[in-house]
C-alpha cells in the first residue's frame, strides 16, 4: 500500500497553513474499500512523486477526519495551499484521481 494511514494526525491549523499541493488520505488498513481503491490510489499517487501525501487513520473521535466531513472510506482530500480543490470517494477507477491530481499541481 502507497498509503501508510497514521494514528497521529496533524492539526486542521497545521493543514489549513500549507502551501502548494497536498494529498489527505483518510481510511484504515483494515478497510476493505481502501484496500481495493488502492491500487488506483498507488498508481495515480506513483506519477506525482513530489506531491505529499499524508495518510490518517479515521475513525470515532479523530478530529481531523470530523473537520472535513468525513464519512467513507477512503477519502482522499486533494489541496492546494491549504485549501480543499477536489476530494475523491471510494474510487472505482484511476480516472477521477487524475483529475484531482491535475488540479492541484497546475500553475497557479
Amino acid at each position: 500500500m502507497v498509503t501508510d494511514y497514521r494514528t497521529e494526525q496533524p492539526t486542521r491549523d497545521d493543514i489549513d497553513a500549507t502551501t502548494g499541493p497536498l494529498v489527505l488520505a483518510f481510511g484504515t488498513e483494515w478497510c476493505g474499500y481502501c484496500l481495493a481503491a488502492d491500487r488506483y490510489v498507488s498508481a495515480a499517487l506513483a506519477d506525482h512523486p513530489d506531491v505529499p501525501v499524508i495518510g490518517v487513520e479515521d475513525g470515532p473521535g479523530r478530529p481531523l477526519g470530523r473537520s472535513f466531513r468525513v464519512k467513507l472510506w477512503p477519502t482522499l482530500i486533494f489541496l492546494r495551499d491549504g485549501t480543499e480543490v477536489d476530494r475523491v470517494v471510494r474510487p472505482g477507477n484511476r480516472a477521477p484521481l487524475d483529475e484531482a491530481l491535475a488540479a492541484i499541481t497546475a500553475a497557479a
